[in-house]
């Protein structure tokens, strides 16, 4: 009974800050869904600002604004193992974006993007599941100003600030299996990080970049209600302060494209993004112990496709992503894989100044045979399967030059 308490506070609080990680939105314009984020050193709208600000230097000289909204529908997890299998709601959640890039002021120009590059809601119906992650909200809002300078005729850079507002819900209830433990907590932060890039064009269809985010440690303050296990039935229930560190990790972009008459563009993108600076997880202010977490960096292969017609842009993308957990540490919290990434979309140009369009990228998550004796959680401890999960997002936006 003290193996299985201790299992489910440590999945308690590790719950509160997976999925900020695990389910990172790369993806914050329309043309950048539908390429699956193969959108780095061929960028052309007002996300460009966001994407790879260097660009920003080699844009015509007039404004640019950009905006769209995604809805992300995220099919039900399952977890198979006999009388203790469970799945988790259906979500779908509202994921806006807007961009803005000036007008350049000699060989200097900036923009601005306020984005929601995470977030999450995740809630298990079953009671197993329930003890661990009863309702997971996230929601992240990132204000990016940015400014380039045009170096060389065919070479730029380009950087700005990264303001990130975070806040969370944390909810986790095992009185359904007959444990005296319950956790319920909020908090937020603003934090501050930044972002690099430059381009290199040796010649005028190519184009080569690489962009850089920061690490940034979002540490959350707030309240939490937890009812601790004082025995096998009672519990009691203390209500304070408490706080966290969670690493929002850095990533690094290396990108390159190639463009065909003036009318076919293919880009590849190699991410690199650093988990392992997510080593544990420790709350202030409670008892609770402390999580092992042991993320592994990761790598993500992207290629996306352009095709530019009279009147219509048509956008297509694939990547494969690696998941940062290892089994040992994976949880309800997180249920979370390899995946491959499809996408595609298109830009209609309505008149000389209006676009529009839309995109819809499908995010396929690999299924999982849990191995016995090798996580530590005590239902995982025993196996099972994991099935479902991914995303299907689709994006609809407009662009406006002037």
């Amino acid at each position: 009974m003290k193996t299985i308490v201790k299992g489910l506070a440590l999945s308690a609080i590790a719950s509160s800050v997976v999925m900020a990680g695990g389910y990172k939105i790369p993806e914050q314009s329309l043309n950048s869904m539908a390429l699956g984020a193969a959108y780095v050193a061929h960028t052309s709208g007002a996300d460009t600002s966001y994407f790879n600000p260097a660009n920003m230097a080699f844009m015509d000289e007039k404004q640019y604004i950009d905006g769209g909204l995604t809805l992300a529908h995220l099919p039900e997890n399952t977890y198979s193992l006999g009388p203790v299998s469970g799945n988790t709601e259906t979500e779908n959640i509202l994921i806006p974006n807007l961009h803005y890039v000036s007008a350049p002021m000699g060989d200097f120009r900036w923009g601005v993007s306020l984005t929601a590059p995470g977030g999450l809601t995740k809630r298990w119906e079953t009671p197993f599941q329930k003890a661990f992650a009863e309702e997971f909200t996230l929601k992240n809002i990132e204000l990016n100003p940015t400014v380039s300078y045009r170096v060389m005729d065919n070479f730029s850079i380009g950087g700005g600030v990264r303001i990130v507002y975070s806040e969370g819900v944390v909810k986790n209830d095992a009185t359904g299996i007959g444990m005296p433990l319950k956790v319920d907590m909020e908090g937020d932060t603003f934090e501050f990080g930044y972002n690099l890039a430059a381009t290199y064009k040796p010649a005028e269809d190519i184009a080569i970049a690489v962009t850089y985010r920061s690490n940034i440690d979002l540490n959350e303050e707030g309240t939490a209600t937890i009812m601790y296990p004082v025995t096998d039935t009672q519990g009691m229930t203390v209500t304070g302060d408490a706080g966290v560190s969670i690493p929002l990790p850095a990533a690094l972009n290396i990108a390159i494209s190639k463009t065909w008459d003036n009318t076919f563009t293919l880009e590849a993108v190699y991410e690199r993004t650093y988990w392992s600076t997510y080593e544990t997880l420790e709350f202030t202010g409670t008892n609770l112990p402390v999580s092992p977490k042991n993320w592994m960096d990761t790598n993500t292969f992207r290629i996306g496709a352009t095709v530019e017609l009279e009147k219509i842009t048509m956008m297509m993308g694939f990547a494969i992503d690696e998941t940062p957990v290892p089994v040992e540490n994976l949880g309800f919290e997180l249920p979370d894989t390899d995946a491959k990434v499809f996408s595609m979309g298109f830009r209609y140009q309505q008149n000389e100044n209006l676009s529009w369009g839309a995109a819809l990228l499908f995010d396929s998550k690999e299924s999982l045979s849990m191995p016995r004796g090798v996580n530590d959680n005590p239902v995982l401890a025993n196996g099972g399967t994991f099935g479902g999960g991914g995303a299907i997002l689709t994006t609809i936006g407009a662009a406006y030059e002037f």
